[in-house]
């Protein structure tokens, strides 16, 4: 059965060699995460291994590569552009890291007490064109165009007591997203026999609900359900595949589609890097305006289209306003 949790990314050392468990751990994540059934087939580990290497490369990359955390306190706050880039004001930043269930998540069920979280966070940048006034040649003028820049749907994931422990858990992620993106594409392929066709719905469920699950760069807030709960419909989505039997030529191309997405890993999965100029507003400025800031930002793409600016962050909990309390909030208006 699918092991959901499972933990790997653990010590490689480098991205060209790594221990024989990990990429063995990598494998079967990869036949786990998409049709557990491709075990039947001989030679799936040997089929898998070098696109699985590959993959790997890739994800370490991408996540060793991002910038150090950034300190995101209070006191912070005007210390560093980016921030004010990705939030209105100090008081909005903790506010919606306080709310963040990710982070009350990890605070639940830490049995320490950390001095400070490291979280990787993620908004969605939105670009309009709106008409303002502007000052040119010492005149003021009115409906003058600008793109203006901002951000929503922040959320904080792989919450974690240290940079390293967030950044294994962000590499892990990545894979798992590379896996999703394969069990899509299998999902996609269209089949032509009735026993074929419930076979794709299936998958498709099992796609939704690692989703659901936290196998994704995409998950909304809120999104995550319980483990147990999802462990137990991912052991009932496995158990619906095995009854479906082992058509060799179905499973031979279920392996050849993991292979292959896992072998474009690159180009599924792509982080650039983002350099605007700013002003205080959010405003682009050209690089010539004083008014202007230069703020570069991470921003991850994935073969669905979907985007996300990304920053790994340090907080201190003592500095998040407390978390409400639903229930004594309802009870206050009752």
């Amino acid at each position: 059965m699918l092991k959901l949790f499972q933990s790997f990314f653990g010590g490689e050392k480098s991205q060209s060699q790594y221990p024989e468990t990990l990429i063995e751990a990598a494998i079967e994540r990869a036949v786990d995460g998409t049709d557990s059934r491709l075990r039947l087939l001989p030679g799936y580990r040997k089929r898998l291994r070098e696109p699985v290497i590959h993959a790997i490369d890739h994800v370490v990359a991408l996540v060793d590569d991002l910038p150090a955390a950034l300190a995101a306190g209070r006191e912070d706050f005007s210390a560093d552009p980016r921030l004010s880039t990705l939030f209105v004001s100090a008081a909005h930043m903790l506010e919606i890291m306080g709310r963040d269930r990710a982070l009350a998540d990890f605070q639940r069920g830490d049995s320490g007490v950390a001095e400070r979280l490291t979280a990787l966070l993620m908004a969605e940048r939105i670009e309009k064109n709106v008409l303002g006034m502007d000052v040119a040649d010492g005149q003021l003028r009115r409906d003058v165009a600008h793109l203006s820049v901002s951000f929503r749907n922040h959320r904080l994931v792989d919450v974690a007591d240290s940079e390293v422990e967030t950044r294994r858990q962000l590499k892990r992620r990545a894979f798992d997203h590379l896996l999703s993106l394969a069990l899509a594409r299998i999902a996609e392929v269209r089949a032509e026999r009735t026993d074929l066709a419930r076979q794709r719905d299936v998958l498709r469920h099992k796609l939704l609900t690692l989703e659901r699950s936290g196998w994704s760069f995409e998950a909304e807030e809120g999104a995550l359900s319980e483990p147990a709960s999802l462990q137990v419909e991912l052991d009932d989505i496995e158990i619906e595949l095995e009854r479906m039997g082992s058509d060799a030529g179905v499973l031979n191309t279920h392996l050849d589609i993991v292979a292959e997405q896992l072998a474009q890993a690159g180009q599924l999965l792509q982080r650039e890097t983002l350099r605007m100029r700013l002003d205080s507003m959010n405003i682009q400025r050209d690089a010539q305006d004083v008014t202007g800031r230069d703020i570069v930002l991470q921003e991850i793409h994935n073969a669905r289209g979907r985007s996300s600016v990304l920053l790994l962050i340090s907080v201190a909990p003592g500095d998040l306003p407390p978390r409400e309390n639903l229930l004594a909030t309802a009870h206050r208006y009752l």
